[in-house]
């Protein structure tokens, strides 16, 4: 099962905000006392050593106070407002580069799922052709050639591209084994034959400015 890419807070800044966010609500005043760290971590399902770090975090902020014996006292509403609001914002851009990672795993997969059944079309072509060697390659006669109204046999068609032409489309129609004498018509669609160049040569032959 594909795993996705997560970023997460520690829990002991979790705490620390959460604590935050109660004096911010209003929860706590100024001056109150709160829990002693093992109530803390009682409440919030963790060890010790998280709830202390919680605390530290607020005090080094200048949050709280903690006072050895006295417990931790609510000391600044404003520093605990623009803690919270700093952490929203960092866990605003926590999540667009989350997005941003799942994006690029969705698009990693998608690539390769791509590149996989791409390379089996290429290898089951290869082998129909490889079966069916006499599978015609078509290309259209445009106005960009300079071999319009002028014969197979004037152009030297096979001399210059080693491919054989089988069949001329033309008006809804199609010319089988058309011979020499043939001629190239705007808005024809031609059927040749010949080795896996033999498209590029045409193609080089019939629009040599291309």
């Amino acid at each position: 099962m594909e795993k996705k890419r997560k970023l997460t807070s520690p829990r002991y800044q979790q705490i620390a905000v959460d604590i935050a966010g109660k004096i911010v609500e209003g929860y706590y005043q100024i001056g109150d006392r709160i829990y002693a760290r093992s109530s803390i971590a009682n409440k919030y399902g963790v060890s010790s050593e998280t709830a202390r770090r919680a605390i530290s975090i607020l005090t080094d902020l200048d949050i709280v106070d903690t006072t050895k014996g006295s417990g931790v006292k609510i000391k600044s509403y404003e520093k605990a407002k623009d803690f919270v609001k700093q952490f929203k914002e960092v866990q605003t851009v926590n999540q667009i580069k989350s997005e941003i990672l799942q994006s690029i795993d969705r698009q990693t997969k998608e690539l390769s799922y791509m590149n996989r059944y791409i390379t089996k079309l290429l290898d089951k072509t290869d082998r129909f052709r490889s079966m069916n060697p006499f599978i015609p390659f078509e290309i259209d006669i445009t106005d960009e050639t300079p071999y319009i109204n002028r014969t197979i046999s004037e152009t030297n068609f096979w001399h210059n591209t080693s491919a054989t032409i089988v069949a001329i489309g033309r008006n809804g129609n199609i010319l089988l084994s058309p011979g020499p004498y043939a001629m190239f018509t705007l808005g024809d669609r031609i059927y040749f034959v010949g080795d896996d160049n033999s498209y590029d040569r045409v193609i080089g032959f019939l629009y040599p400015k291309q």
